[in-house]
């Protein structure tokens, strides 16, 4: 663990301190976002592309005052489960007031840099169960919980003791993944990163720098690409968006270091490259990214899909990515919006048709935080 936190150290005093995740400096002569691959003729047959000119509109603010907010989840009565990363504790907001009420503190949180407590998830069966999922970096490591949400008790009380289902994930002071989600197939997908020990992201039997793919209890899911194991993608260099299109397709955001932030179209048992590739490759073995941007333009977190188009958040970038799809390729040049308006961008989660969830992160350390921040914006994108 010492040599570990120690290269993580290292690559952060190196130039990884502007995004969150590890996006450092400039890139030089480097061009601006643009769209990579061939789709397979099998891609493209069927499916209709969306406009390649899209547009945003920022409905309200929902809620201010967030501390640290990082991962948010839609309870099915429309409000939203929200986690500050630095305190470690998960708050109720209402949809319509923005009223704010503290579920509880999750025990074992240890934040430090860009770890704490970091992605949620409701239970796939969340109506029977009241189970919800966590991400978090404890003292040793990182890994997943559940616990009981019971609604019934005071406020601050309200969270049932974690039952660790998954532990084990390298931590450092940067590339904490975080972002967890369940699939259309109900199993508990995990993005990762490397914690700064750039081999652990080709190294499949470390579970840092990867996708993962878990039952709801933990265990490796039935149909993963290596027999026995929770590995689902492997090379990649730190994992915080994960999304499905309408056909159960998955897609993920990476961090670049220095010149290549990443959208990727996820196929199982895959390599996405990290660290011998940043960006698209000419090597074979590597499954290059759909879109690409350099790191001042993007250091992405969190994406959504809606109208046809993944939604990607930009935390150094500060603005909100659109990439229209055909098939698993992107079928236009990524458009920007809300550049500058509101700061960083940390997380995107589908609203419902046409409409987004998408939070700001300018209590970080990071961004320069104004009256009000952080905040959940309700947007409507076409």
């Amino acid at each position: 663990m010492t040599a570990v936190l120690a290269a993580a150290t290292l690559l952060l005093t190196a130039g990884c301190s502007s995004g969150d995740g590890g996006s450092s400096g400039g890139a030089g002569n480097a061009p601006t976002s643009r769209t990579t691959g061939q789709p397979e003729p099998s891609q493209r047959a069927g499916e209709d592309a969306p406009p390649a000119k899209g547009s945003v509109q920022v409905l309200r603010t929902v809620a201010t005052g967030l501390s640290t907010p990082w991962g948010l989840a839609p309870l099915p009565d429309g409000d939203l489960l929200v986690s500050s990363r630095d305190d470690g504790t998960i708050v109720r907001v209402d949809d319509r007031t923005g009223r704010k009420t503290e579920l509880g503190e999750v025990p074992g949180v240890s934040p430090a840099g860009e770890g704490g407590l970091l992605g949620v998830a409701l239970s796939p069966d969340y109506a029977s169960d009241h189970m919800v999922y966590a991400y978090f970096t404890s003292a040793s490591d990182n890994r997943v919980v559940r616990m009981l949400y019971d609604e019934k008790k005071p406020s601050g009380e309200q969270l049932g003791a974690p039952d660790t289902i998954f532990r084990g994930i390298p931590k450092g002071v940067i590339h904490n993944g975080g972002r967890i989600a369940f699939g259309p197939d109900k199993m508990l997908y995990v993005g990762t990163g490397e914690s700064g020990d750039t081999g652990l992201s080709q190294d499949r039997r470390s579970p840092g720098g990867k996708i993962l793919r878990l039952t709801p209890e933990g265990e490796p899911a039935p149909g993963n690409p290596f027999p026995d194991s929770p590995v689902y993608s492997y090379g990649h260099r730190n994992v915080q968006g994960l999304a499905w299109d309408t056909r159960q397709r998955l897609f993920a955001s990476e961090f670049g270091q220095n010149t290549w932030d990443e959208l990727n179209a996820i196929k199982p048992g895959d390599n996405y490259g990290w660290p011998q590739a940043e960006g698209r490759s000419d090597e074979s073995d590597f499954h290059n990214p759909i879109a690409q941007w350099t790191t001042e333009e993007a250091s992405p977190s969190g994406i959504a899909y809606a109208e046809g188009s993944v939604w990607m958040a930009g935390l150094r970038g500060q603005r909100l990515w659109r990439v229209p799809l055909k098939g698993t390729e992107a079928s236009a040049e990524p458009q920007a919006f809300l550049e500058g308006e509101y700061g960083r961008l940390r997380t995107v989660v589908p609203a419902g048709g046409d409409r987004l969830w998408l939070t700001t992160s300018n209590t970080d350390g990071r961004g320069n935080p104004e009256d009000g921040d952080d905040r959940i914006l309700e947007v409507r994108v076409k």
